[in-house]
Parts: structure tokens; sequence; C-alpha cells
């Protein structure tokens, strides 16, 4: 499996469209686990189910113009993030039918999973997140894989191809430095 894969991402590398649908074809129980991972830490009545979620990051995925992807690990990591980009729409979309009526404020840091009923914290977490990766990629990247991602540290790790203490540091320096964002934004 890892050769075929190694090689479709030569072949993609190599300018052959037609290889991505081979390679989502070969990888699609991994990418709908990961989109079943994010979509357990969504609300309850989410009109999203996992090959729905599929669907729409591999339409993300075909839209790309830089498919230099290097691995499988890599790859997984960018579908991951097109996931959490629809889902970060979802989450606006439905942040836009609600307002007009009070929002309650929800400290974003108390709750199990600020993805379950706060676009809100989605949201603001999602800005949060991309003011930190422009200080520090990787750790940001540890955080949209975990939090948004669903992967405990090993999987993160594996991933990143970085050690478990590493994607434990980074995880702790990049909580503290989002909680102190959120809180000084004010929406925690």
């Amino acid at each position: 499996m890892v050769e075929s894969v190694t090689r479709m991402l030569g072949a993609l590398r190599s300018g052959d469209d037609s290889a991505l649908d081979e390679l989502i074809t070969a990888v699609r129980g991994e990418l709908r686990g990961l989109a079943a991972r994010y979509l357990a830490r969504e609300r309850k009545d989410h009109t999203l189910q996992p090959t729905a979620l599929v669907n729409e990051a591999y339409l993300r995925l075909i839209d790309q113009r830089e498919r230099s992807w290097e691995s499988k690990n890599h790859f997984l990591a960018i579908a991951s993030t097109a996931m959490r980009r629809v889902l970060l729409e979802h989450a606006r979309a439905r942040l836009t039918d609600k307002r007009g009526g009070a929002v309650e404020r929800v400290t974003l840091f108390e709750v199990a999973s600020p993805l379950e009923e706060e676009p809100e914290a989605v949201i603001a977490l999602d800005a949060a997140l991309e003011r930190f990766s422009a200080i520090d990629p990787d750790n940001a990247r540890i955080v949209e894989l975990r939090w948004f991602g669903g992967l405990e540290v090993d999987e993160v790790a594996a991933v990143l191809g970085v050690s478990t203490r590493t994607v434990e540091r980074g995880w702790r320096a990049a909580l503290a430095w989002l909680k102190d964002r959120l809180a000084r934004d004010g929406a925690t």
C-alpha cells in the first residue's frame, strides 16, 4: 500500500491529475476515519456525514494548484485541513442563521468540545489559530490535528513525523498561547 501511495504521489507531482482519484480511493478508509473523528466532536444534529465530509474535502483538494504532497501522512494532514475548513464554513453558516437572537457567551476551554454546539467558539478558535500559525506553524498544526481532527498524541506524531514528546510540548505551548489570545479577544 505504501509503495502504491508513493507512486500515486509521484504521478501527481509529475502532473497526472488522474492519480488524485486513485490516491483518494487508496486512502478512503483513513479519510473516513478522520472525518468521523471530526464529526464526533461536532454538534449531534450536524448535517454532514463522514462520507460527505470526505467528498467536500476532495473537491477542495482537486482545486489546489500546489500538489507537492511528500508522503501519505503529508497528504492526510492536508486533507485534514480541508475537512476543518468545510466544518468551519458550516459553523459560520449556522452562526449567520442564529444571528438576531441573544448569543450566550461560553468559555471555549470550559467545554469538552467547542465544536458541539457553539459555532461562535469554532470561529473564535479558528481566528486565533490562524494568528498563531503565522507565529508558530508547527505547533498550530498540532492543535489543528488534535483539536479539530481528534487525533491522539501518537497519531499526530506519526502524521507530522515527530516524536510524541515534541507533540506534547507543542500542544501545551499552543494551548497557553490560544487561551491567552482568546481571553484578550473576549472569546473565552
